[in-house]
């Protein structure tokens, strides 16, 4: 018994893997205002976003740049939680447009639904952060301390709105809910 294989058939992996290819290099395609470049990127489908980073073995911190899309008015986040997967925990920076207009950085962490967003200090240093607003884009630039030297943590990363000048909240369906994973700094 001769088996036929038909055309469309054998087209659909080359097309998946196409696919599958484009979308895992949408990080690699992301240039930065500095002009500074990163030794591993992740594509976080979720919320769109996109993280950077280059870890220093040596003293055990990682350069990072989070970029997401979210209007002018609006706040990202990305975040280690040290402690669990979600965002009760989370150790926080959020870039947005203070009540002044200029585009800032605040670090915080996040121990209730209902937090009363301001700088303070991570239960890790950071030794640098800085944020930008461009092509409808934030991008939040830092150096951490990854706790311990581990290499692997859970991020989280969020979108939501800034009321007066303050980050007050996200949606809590679809993909803000969903929006955390494993991070690992070392290998990608």
């Amino acid at each position: 018994m001769a088996i036929t294989i038909r055309p469309a058939i054998l087209l659909l992996p080359l097309l998946l893997s196409l696919f599958l290819r484009s979308s895992a290099q949408n990080c690699l395609n992301e240039t930065f205002s500095n002009n500074k470049l990163y030794d591993r990127c992740s594509s976080l489908v979720l919320l769109s976003a996109t993280l950077h980073w280059t870890y220093h073995p040596s003293n055990g911190t990682a350069d990072i740049a989070y970029r997401a899309p979210q209007n002018s008015s609006g706040f990202v986040a990305w975040a280690i939680n040290p402690s669990s997967s979600g965002m009760i925990g989370a150790n926080a920076l959020l870039a947005f447009h203070n009540s002044s207009g200029a585009v800032t950085v605040i670090s915080y962490v996040f121990n209730s639904y209902s937090p009363s967003v301001r700088d303070s200090k991570l239960s890790f240093t950071v030794y640098s952060r800085e944020a930008e607003y461009s092509n409808g884009a934030y991008t939040i630039y830092a150096t951490v301390a990854l706790a311990g030297n581990k290499t692997t943590l859970n991020t989280v990363w969020q979108a939501g709105q800034v009321t007066g000048g303050v980050p007050v909240g996200h949606a809590t369906t679809g993909d803000n809910i969903k929006s955390k994973g494993s991070t690992n700094f070392l290998s990608g």
